[in-house]
Formats: structure tokens, sequence, C-alpha cells
């Protein structure tokens, strides 16, 4: 009988997955029902209009919103389920090959990439706060840097013992550097939107 000893499941990251892609997924969905309700009634004013500043209005309603041709909500709903689903893999004892870390990996930066563009066109261009749009950019952040550190630094995607060390460092810094994103977003709105002074007189 075999004695060889159960790999450690990673329930840290697996649980973080989950819950991050299921606040990802539900921002998502109500964005997306929400502009169906704006299709169906032009004058319905959805449930993340707050203000002149804070509102999702204008953002469904621009070409920026619909970059590809069709809702982005409809890309937000389908994607953020694979971090779920790879949060689900895992906790049930699944191990990735290399190649699928690599091109998880891809999907991700490709999901912050959209993000960073996102955020630059409601603050400089739209000139608006979109809450939900909000709520996935600041899940999108930390999934992407985890998991662009993590399979190195753990060696689920294996390297020499000099790279592995440089990741094992960065991955301890993943926090710093997530929570340093979520500083510059903020000073930026700040600088071009003044957000501070809007929420104050709400």
């Amino acid at each position: 009988m075999s004695h060889e000893p159960r790999a450690t499941r990673p329930v840290a990251f697996a649980v973080f997955s989950i819950i991050a892609g299921a606040i990802g997924w539900f921002a998502s969905f109500e964005l997306l029902t929400e502009y169906m309700k704006t299709l169906a009634n032009p004058d319905y004013v959805p449930n993340c209009t707050v203000s002149v500043l804070v509102t999702c209005g204008p953002n469904m309603g621009s070409w920026q919103g619909s970059l590809f041709g069709f809702s982005n909500t409809i890309i937000g709903v389908s994607a953020f389920i694979a971090p779920i689903a790879v949060g689900v893999a895992l906790l049930a004892g699944a191990r990735f090959s290399a190649w699928f870390w690599r091109l998880y990996q891809l999907g991700l930066l490709g999901a912050f990439v959209f993000v960073c563009w996102l955020f630059s066109q409601s603050v400089f261009v739209l000139g608006t706060l979109c809450p939900w749009c909000m709520v996935v950019w600041s899940v999108t952040i930390p999934l992407w840097w985890i998991t662009a550190f993590r399979p190195y630094a753990v060696g689920d995607v294996p390297l020499g013992a000099g790279a592995q060390r440089l990741f094992s460092r960065l991955y301890s810094w993943t926090w710093v550097i997530v929570l340093l994103c979520y500083v510059v977003f903020a000073f930026i709105a700040q600088m071009r939107l003044d957000w501070l002074s809007e929420f104050a007189r709400a």
C-alpha cells in the first residue's frame, strides 16, 4: 500500500479565488440586468445612480461600455466564472499543469489591462464613477497580481531555485502591490473628479 503524502491543497488561495470571482460575477450581473432594464425603458434610473458623478448610466450607454460590439457586462458575467471554477477545482484537490497557469494568467492580465483602460475612460473621458464597475475593478486587481506571482512562488510552474526565490519574495509583497494600485486609482480619481467632496455632500 502506498503511503505517499498528499499535496497540501491551497485552501486560502482557492477560497480567495472563489470569493473574488463571485463578487465580480455578481457586480457584472447587476450591471447586465440594469443595462437590460435601460434598454427596455429609456426612462429607467439604474440602481447604481447615486449622483451625477457616481452613476453607471453614462458608462453603459457609451461606446466604451460596448467596446466589442456588445455590452462589456457580458464579458464580466462570462469571465468571472473562471476564478470560481479554478478555486473549486483546487479545493477538490486538482493540480493544474504549467500551461494552464500561464493561460489563466494571460486571461487575468487581459482583464487587468481592460480594467485599467475602463478606469481611464471613466475618469478622463466620461467623468463618472460607476459603483458596480468599481467593485469589478476592486476584485480584478488582486486576482491578477496574486495569480501573477503565486504559481511560480509555490512551484506550480517549475523554475530554477533562484527564480523561484525571486517570485516568492514578490509574492510576499503582493498585498502591498494591490494596495498601491488602489491608492493610485483613488488618487487619480480624486485629482480628476474630486470624489471625496462628492461623498462628503452625500
